[in-house]
């Protein structure tokens, strides 16, 4: 039913931008908060960004602040991730997920299952 499909990765150049894209479906997209998280091999995954149910907040991981951006389209029930300025260590697969707020603070995501994700690689 609940579905987390992740887009808009691939290889790009340090200093260079991605947007991706997360198109969610099955649930009330817009009364959740939505997250970013990445995860790279061996570790687990860290939230890299939230944005509340209207948007009108915005939180971001000190790792990323300040070159980062998430946004949400509710009539589209999608959240963007625009990044700018990126660094070799942003490499992750990306994933997105409901939250229960929009902060950064240790909480579960609200959907026990994952996306497939969406794989950056930042390299020369």
């Amino acid at each position: 039913q609940v579905q987390l499909v992740e887009s808009g990765g691939g290889l790009v150049q340090p200093g260079g931008s991605l947007r991706l894209s997360c198109a969610a479906s099955g649930f009330t997209f817009n009364n959740y908060a939505m997250m970013w998280y990445r995860q790279v091999p061996g570790k687990g995954r860290e939230l890299v960004a939230g944005i509340s149910s209207s948007g009108s907040r915005l939180n971001y991981a000190d790792f990323v602040k300040g070159r980062f951006t998430i946004s949400r389209d509710n009539v589209k029930n999608t959240v963007y991730l625009q990044m700018n300025s990126l660094k070799p260590e942003d490499t992750a697969v990306y994933y997105c997920n409901a939250g229960w707020r929009d902060k950064l603070t240790s909480q579960p995501p609200v959907f026990g299952s994952w996306g497939q994700g969406t794989h950056v690689t930042v390299s020369s």
